[in-house]
């Protein structure tokens, strides 16, 4: 990687984004050697303006910010980080240190628990004890669920509604990891057809 640190007196800007939910969690700066100590530690670290030192994120909290993916913009002068954040970002608790609080991307967050119940064969989940019964009772759960949804969304309740919409989702989400397809690999074909 090319990495022009000369532009910003030997310091670039680094957005930091969470990989799964693509939440832009916090903006920092790092020099080569935090660079240097990000790629070889997978761990981020910044140089702080403040300290005048190299500074690891969650080196007092134990929040650390583990690197999946770094990527440089355009002009060889700013890196995207994504990152899987072992808490909250902010110093304030907050997951970004924008002060947001979103919900989009949350499906990939429960793609992944769901996964991850299934994958570590947790024997007290719901997940993994439908998952482990097989693909016919998978599927013949999502199409309960879709059959509640249907009679939900004849009547007035929006609640109920909205509970049997993320029943749907849930089981739906637990059906394509049991036909090895991600929700990425549906989002693509839905993108396509637009």
């Amino acid at each position: 990687m090319n990495i022009d640190f000369n532009k910003g007196n030997g310091l670039i800007p680094v957005i930091i984004q969470d990989k799964i939910t693509l939440q832009v969690l916090m903006l920092g700066y790092m020099n080569e050697k935090a660079y240097n100590k990000t790629v070889s530690e997978q761990k981020v670290t910044f140089f702080s303006r403040t300290k005048n030192r190299l500074w690891t994120k969650g080196e007092s909290s134990g929040n650390f910010l583990q690197v999946k993916n770094i990527q440089l913009d355009c002009d060889d002068d700013t890196l995207l980080i994504q990152v899987k954040p072992d808490g909250p970002t902010c110093h304030t608790g907050s997951v970004s240190c924008f002060n947001t609080k979103t919900s989009k991307g949350f499906l990939y967050q429960l793609e992944q628990t769901i996964h991850e119940r299934i994958n570590e064969n947790i024997e007290t989940s719901y997940t993994n004890k439908l998952y482990q019964r097989g693909i016919n009772k998978v599927a013949q759960k999502v199409g309960e669920e879709a059959v509640e949804l249907v009679i939900e969304a004849k009547d007035n309740n929006t609640d109920l509604f909205k509970n049997e919409a993320a029943d749907l989702l849930y089981h739906f989400l637990i059906l394509l990891k049991a036909k090895g397809v991600t929700l990425n690999e549906v989002e693509v074909i839905l993108k396509e057809r637009t």
